[in-house]
Formats: structure tokens, C-alpha cells, sequence
């Protein structure tokens, strides 16, 4: 599915509050990081594809590339961003990653807030579409350490059974490689660097 950008000659609603856009790898702590923010939270995790999406990237032997932001649904996540933002409450999915779907619903509301928080690895990806709908407060990189962002990232998919082991460690060896690139796509969509 092609996915269609902002109209720019549509009237602009009048925004009721605005996003702080928090990205940054797998494990750095955005989720933390937005749970000790005022406001309520959207987690852009929810907006991965189902692991049946014809749209999913794969690799040569098939399997889904999970860390590529096509494996993301870009335009679902920034409609319920806008919509947040812009109407004050949102229903979006709710994502479980040993299920490689969504499996319900959950809705967002602003109940008076004037700021809120869309937190995940491809919030990066929303820092442009944000900026022109003109819903965007401010979007930080979260950079710990690779190391220590890798040995957080292994504790919690653990203890969340969010794969088998093995496939964990795979993962993370992959991610400890890439984390440096992680944050540098994220500061090239205009995201500020947060160290923490």
C-alpha cells in the first residue's frame, strides 16, 4: 500500500495539544523516559505490521527484517498522532510481539493535557509529517551506550517472552552493531540527542 502524505492545501485543524517524539534503539529507554513525562503516551511499537502483511520486508531466506521502518506502519501511526492531537482521543492498536500481531484495541485521551508523547524505534520517521500537520513540540534521540542499551534490551525481551532465546541474542548482536546508525538516522530527521 502506498502510503499518501499530508494534503497541503487541506485546512489545518486547530491543534489541542502537541507531540514530543521520542526515538532512539531498541532498549534505550523510551518508554521509561515517556512514563516519567506529563501527559499521556502513544507507543509507536503498536503500529508494527501483522507478521502475515504482504508489505513486510524479508530477507533472501525470507524472514521478516523487523528493524527495517518498513515493518512499521507509517501512516496508521501518524494519522493516530494527528488525531490525538488534533481531537484530544484516539483507539489504536495494541501490538504483541510473541504474537506478531495486533491483538486488540486501546484508545489514548488528552483528558486537558496541552502535551503528550509518541514513543518507539521509528518515531524518527514521523518527525517530518508531525512538523507540517503542526502538532510537533519537540523530538529527541535517546543514546545510552550500545552496551549497556543492548544488556537492557535482553533483559526485558526475556522477561517479556517476547521471542525465543536464540533468536534474541541474534537480534541483539545485530542491534549492538547498528545502534550507532539507529541514532544517526534519527538526527538526520531532526531529532535532538537526549543522553540519559
Amino acid at each position: 500500500m502506498v502510503e499518501q502524505p499530508l494534503l497541503r492545501d487541506a485546512p489545518r485543524p486547530v491543534a489541542l495539544a502537541s507531540v514530543v517524539l521520542l526515538g532512539g534503539p531498541s532498549g534505550s529507554g523510551k518508554s521509561t523516559l515517556a512514563a516519567s513525562l506529563p501527559g499521556p503516551v502513544i507507543r509507536l511499537d503498536d503500529f508494527y505490521r501483522d507478521g502475515d502483511d504482504p508489505a513486510l520486508p524479508r530477507d533472501a531466506a525470507g524472514a521478516v527484517d523487523w528493524e527495517s521502518p518498513l515493518s512499521w506502519n507509517r501512516a496508521r501511526a501518524l494519522a493516530a498522532v494527528v488525531e490525538l492531537a488534533t481531537t484530544g482521543s484516539v483507539t489504536v492498536p495494541r501490538y504483541e510481539f510473541a504474537a506478531n500481531a495486533a491483538v486488540s484495541t486501546y484508545s489514548v485521551s488528552l483528558d486537558g493535557a496541552t502535551s503528550f508523547v509518541a514513543e518507539g524505534l521509528f518515531a524518527d520517521q514521523l518527525v517530518a509529517g508531525c512538523r507540517e500537520a503542526g502538532v510537533l513540540a519537540d523530538a529527541l534521540v535517546l543514546s545510552p551506550s550500545a552496551t549497556r542499551t543492548a544488556v537492557r534490551r535482553f533483559a526485558r525481551d526475556v522477561s517479556e517472552a517476547r521471542k525465543s532465546v536464540p533468536t534474541l541474542v541474534r537480534r541483539g548482536l545485530r542491534l549492538w552493531r547498528e545502534h550507532a546508525q539507529v541514532v544517526r538516522r534519527c538526527e538526520s530527521a531532526g531529532m535532538r540527542r537526549h543522553r540519559r
